[in-house]
């Protein structure tokens, strides 16, 4: 840390990431709006899953779901329900993840959770307990989505502008999956990006007690 109480270069402990590896997935890192025209492999797609699957969630429950929209039919039928402000960002962006939670996560438990199989029972017998559960540890593996597609040299840019009953309609009728936030990922556009936003100071966000 500097005296201003921002982030500087430093010496890493042994075992830590390089100060390339944290300005890659934090300090250097921009949410972004604008792509260039270069692809999203599928294989990258497979890529990031990989990683991101392997973030801790409570009970090892992993009720998050991913729907990869890339071009055409998709493209525009996710236009439809996003806010005018972010329909030509979305339009742009090689591939939009529609980060989601599955209603029904819990069914997966023996599997994942073999030690504590019946937990399966508990989470469908409390339909608020199982919904509360799975939109935050959706929530945060979305947040680990974005740092696997950092860590894999994509550029991300994540929102939650647009109707979620439209999405759900759309692309999860008849299904358990509902929508949690959408994430643009490709190659971003440097010449583009805005100026980047201030954030919290540690005293302002930060207690130790």
């Amino acid at each position: 840390m500097n005296a201003t109480g921002t982030y500087s270069e430093r010496s890493n402990p042994p075992g830590s990431l390089s100060n390339k590896s944290l300005q890659m997935l934090f300090t250097e890192a921009r949410t972004q709006n604008a792509w260039t025209s270069q692809e999203v492999s599928e294989i990258t797609l497979h890529d990031i899953y990989e990683l991101l699957k392997w973030g801790p969630t409570s009970a090892n429950c992993c009720p998050g779901r991913i729907l990869f929209i890339r071009k055409g039919a998709a493209r525009e039928k996710l236009l439809t329900c996003l806010s005018p402000m972010n329909v030509e960002k979305v339009r742009l962006a090689p591939v939009t993840a529609v980060i989601a939670w599955d209603e029904k996560f819990y069914d997966l438990i023996p599997k994942l959770l073999p030690a504590a199989a019946q937990f399966r029972d508990k989470f469908a017998g409390d339909k608020v307990f199982a919904g509360t559960t799975a939109f935050r540890n959706s929530t945060l593996q979305g947040g680990y989505f974005i740092l696997a597609a950092r860590a894999l040299a994509l550029d991300c840019g994540p929102m939650s502008g647009f109707d979620n009953q439209k999405m759900d309609e759309a692309f999860f009728a008849g299904t358990s999956w509902k929508s949690n936030f959408i994430c643009n990922i490709g190659y971003g556009d440097p010449e583009k990006l805005l100026p980047r936003g201030p954030r919290l100071d540690f005293a302002e966000a930060c207690r130790i007690i």
